[in-house]
This record gives C-alpha cells, structure tokens and sequence, in this order.
C-alpha cells in the first residue's frame, strides 16, 4: 500500500478528468490507447475503504450509480500521516450529476478508537481526532471510515487520498483558478492580502487561500454560514469546481496527449482505492456527462458550541432541525435523492461568495 497526502480535490479531479479525455477525444488510435493506459496507471492503488464500509458495483462492466466516494486529503509530517479534510462525492444515478459533502474537521462525532490516550477506546471529540490515533496509517485510515461510517451510514464505492502538492501542480498546470470572497482578509501564513470578490489566483496563491480558516469569525461570516472551517470549506469547493472547468475549457479533458501529461504529472500525489476489475479509464469515461461547473456544495447541518472541557466544536444538536437535517442528508445520499434534498434545504447549500 502506498499513499501520498492532503487536498481531496485532486483525486476527483483525477478521476473525472481522465476519463472525459477518453471519450471524446479524437485523435489518433495509438494517442488513445496510450493515454487509457496512462490512466489506468498513473495513479497507485491503495487499500482505502475496509470491506465491511464499501459498497459493491453490481456491474462494472456496465457502470451505473449512484456512486459515492470518499476523499481524504492526507498530510505527512514527522514520518506519520494526518487527514483533517475529509469529502464525501456522491454521483448520482445516471452519471449525470456530482455532489460533495465536505465534514467539518471540528464536527463533534463518536469515534470507534481515540488512541493510546483514552486506552484505545472510543470517545465523544473532533472528527479529525480519529485521523491522529497512531502513526499507523493502515490503523487511522480504518479508524476515519469507521467513524465515517458511523456517522453517516453510508458506504463507500471507491475512496480516493491527495496531498497539497497536487493541488499545486495542478493550478500551475491550468494556470489560474478563479477564487471569490466575501470579504478582504490577510492569510495567516504569509503577508498576502486576499480582495473582496472574484479574482484569479496563481498555484501559490490559490494554495494559500484553501488553507485559510482562523480569520474567519467576524459578524459577516456568521451571518453567511462561513466562519472558521466552513470558510476554508467553500474556498476548497470553489477551486474544484474552477480547476474543472479550468481543464475543461483549455482542452485537458478532451486532447488524449494533455490527459497523458497531466496524470503523469500527478500520478504520484493521489491514490485511489477501485472496485475489482474497475479500471481507471472504465470509471472515468463514465463520468464524461458531469458539468464540473454545476458540482452542488452541500455543508452539513451543524452549528457552534463548546465541548464539556471548553473547546470550540461544530455540533449537530440532538433534538433540534440540525439534528432531523443530517439525518435526511445522510439518508439522501444513500436513497440517490441529494437534488430533492438541496431543494427543501436550500440553507446548507454552499454557494461561491
């Protein structure tokens, strides 16, 4: 098994990317058959969903959804990897339509096994308390899609892992991706200073602004839903979507020699867990009618609060609307019934700036 890792984004792109090229691509039979077999090979395979958490394909050779897939980004450090950001990407049944779920990092969940800590048993904390329980990746990544899991109920066609690397490969690749804000801010990790508005971002700058989060506490972002991480979250849903149509517009998802150059490019940054006798290019090419500009962002239904030790968490309150709207959100993604749901619940839709 290996991994690379953070930035979810990438094994999306990846997927949906490569096989668009495959399809409707024109070039010559040797281009293409050299671009399928760059698809299918670029990218390790990595045992990511446990069987017990992943749901079957019933015919890959005739691909149907829905299909969900869970998306880690994974950071190493210190010889170890963490993950705090987590997606879920639903499609929905006719291959037409892509939606994601971004899980706050500070969501208050049950988690399985929080580590040495509290002897190994399960606790009541931080979702990505369940990505830092040991520097076993095999027994944190089993940790994350249990806790997943028993949160959501949903099981995992496919997973997919990406690091921040690919994210920056992939800008400069395209260019510039368009980012808007809903207010100006100085990034916490440099003196760069991000406009209110739209504006197009070189890699380094595009990768600097997905990592924000702690300027975001002012009255303005409350009052739009996008304080603290869920800031971060939209500005990471902007850039997928605009990196998409980026590479669409620009030929990447239909010339078979610019596929080839991109998933070389990143091969190495993203790994992808794939039902048996699915290959790359058979998933990928049965994606080629999603519009990567109408990818819905869903936020789930959560609020702030403070754990029993004073710590700042997101939390779905028992008893209240929060509590009924994850419920029907989770049980959305599993009946393939997202679009009805974003319609009676417009207030958890994410929308740019």
């Amino acid at each position: 098994m290996t991994t690379k890792g953070h930035a979810p984004w990438w094994a999306h792109m990846m997927l949906y990317a490569g096989g668009l090229t495959m399809v409707v691509a024109g070039g010559a039979a040797a281009a293409a058959q050299y671009a399928s077999y760059t698809a299918d090979h670029a990218i390790e395979n990595e045992y990511i969903i446990d069987e017990e958490h992943q749901a079957e394909v019933d015919d890959v050779e005739n691909l149907t959804g829905p299909l969900d897939i869970l998306v880690l980004g994974v950071d190493e450090q210190g010889g170890s990897k963490r993950s705090d950001t987590m997606i879920m990407v639903h499609i929905n049944e006719d291959l037409t339509e892509a939606s994601m779920i971004s899980l706050p990092r500070d969501l208050y969940v049950d988690i399985p096994d929080c580590g040495p800590g509290w002897g190994d048993d399960p606790c009541t904390t931080k979702l990505n308390h369940a990505a830092s329980i040991s520097d076993d990746w095999d027994e944190t990544r089993s940790n994350v899609v249990e806790t997943i899991y028993d949160l959501t109920g949903v099981k995992f066609h496919m997973g997919a892992t990406a690091n921040f690397e690919g994210f920056i490969d992939m800008v400069d690749v395209v260019g510039e991706v368009e980012i808007c804000s809903w207010k100006t801010f100085e990034s916490h990790h440099t003196d760069r200073v991000f406009e209110e508005g739209c504006h197009s971002y070189d890699k380094d700058a595009a990768l600097d602004m997905v990592r924000q989060r702690y300027q975001f506490y002012d009255q303005i972002d409350y009052d739009k839903g996008l304080y603290g991480d869920y800031a971060r979250q939209n500005f990471q849903q902007q850039a997928i979507r605009s990196l998409l149509v980026e590479a669409k517009d620009q030929g990447f998802l239909t010339d078979p020699t610019k596929i080839t150059e991109l998933l070389e490019g990143f091969g190495d940054k993203v790994t992808v867990h794939l039902p048996d006798g699915l290959s790359m290019t058979d998933l990928v090419v049965n994606l080629r009618d999603i519009d990567p500009g109408s990818i819905t962002s869903i936020r789930v239904p959560a609020s702030s609060d403070y754990d029993p030790d004073g710590n700042a968490i997101e939390m779905i309150h028992p008893g209240t609307e929060e509590e009924t709207d994850a419920a029907s959100l989770w049980q959305a993604v599993q009946d393939d019934t997202l679009d009805e749901w974003a319609a009676e619940n417009p207030e958890w839709i994410s929308s740019d700036a």
